[in-house]
């Protein structure tokens, strides 16, 4: 059984960071791509970022571009997203997802490849205050 397990959320003031943590069981990370959505209240979901088979290939909403990393350690099969400079537009819950396939499929969408990922964490909320 697959499971995604979401870590790091919080509530930070604007400015500050926070680091998500989405650790895997049951699925390796390394062959796959994984991304991390995020759902505001009353907003569409947006997808934030997504890295793809072997790290070489990262994407970034323009939003987070410059203030967002994602990362990966494949020896703890565990993705990260650091969120630096955070702004209250950040706050949402945040999901990962992992077995999403190339966006070539999705009309060159990678968000679209992320919306349609097989496996979802159950999120973690992340409040930023002004």
């Amino acid at each position: 059984q697959v499971q995604l397990v979401e870590s790091g959320g919080g509530s930070v003031q604007a400015g500050g960071s926070l680091r998500l943590s989405c650790a895997a069981s049951g699925y390796s990370y390394s062959s796959g791509c994984m991304g991390w959505i995020r759902q505001a209240p009353g907003k569409e979901r947006e997808g934030v970022a997504a890295i793809y088979a072997g790290g070489d290939n990262t994407y970034y909403a323009d939003s987070v571009k410059g203030r967002f990393t994602i990362s990966q350690d494949n020896g703890r099969n565990t993705r990260y997203l650091q969120m630096n400079s955070l702004k209250p537009e950040d706050t949402a819950i945040y999901y990962c997802v992992a077995q999403c396939y190339s966006p070539v499929y999705y009309g060159g969408s990678w968000s679209g490849s992320l919306f349609a990922a097989k496996y979802w964490g159950q999120g973690t909320q992340v409040t930023v205050s002004s």
